[in-house]
């Protein structure tokens, strides 16, 4: 679904586990790196397409995950000019988000890329929680910034001090 301003809504996962790292996926057939995302379709509350997207990407379902936040608002990014596609409408720029923070409560063999008919991943693996941010393609990264700076809160206490890049610094069990 797109929004009268050209942005598609979608929602984008992160996944973490108790040691505290986070699911990082790699695209099928390519070299780039993301969090599960896809869109909102029409009528659909947003954490109804949360479920639906982690299960067609990773194969969990709610009983597999625990819930632990939401970005309060929507985070945008346009896409780059050679990414739009001007013949098709609506004429989608970019993507609206709201970002939700889940705690794998399962064994990680759960984990399944294949349960759709058009698989988006191809490989997975834990990465500390900021890395995504320096690895994700370059006009995602302010969204990844702002979700895990806004999510990072319902993992460390208010008394974390920020590292010199900005980012909240984590414990290594604070997921």
């Amino acid at each position: 679904m797109i929004d009268s301003e050209g942005y598609r809504l979608n929602v984008g996962i992160v996944l973490c586990n108790d040691a505290g790292a986070v699911f990082w996926a790699r695209r099928i057939g390519m070299r780039s790196w993301q969090f599960p995302q896809g869109g909102i379709k029409h009528k659909e509350d947003p954490e109804a397409a949360m479920f639906r997207e982690l299960y067609e990407e990773t194969g969990l379902t709610h009983q597999d995950v625990d819930i632990i936040g939401r970005t309060r608002d929507w985070l945008h990014y346009r896409l780059p000019t050679r990414y739009i596609r001007r013949h098709s409408l609506p004429l989608c720029i970019g993507q609206k988000q709201l970002w939700f923070l889940l705690r794998l409560r399962t064994l990680e063999d759960r984990i399944r890329l294949d349960c759709s008919g058009h698989p988006e991943f191809d490989d997975w693996r834990w990465v500390e929680y900021w890395h995504p941010v320096r690895e994700v393609v370059y006009f995602k990264r302010e969204v990844y910034r702002k979700a895990l700076a806004e999510l990072g809160r319902f993992l460390v206490s208010d008394s974390v001090p920020i590292d010199p890049s900005g980012y909240l610094t984590r414990q290594k069990d604070s997921c």
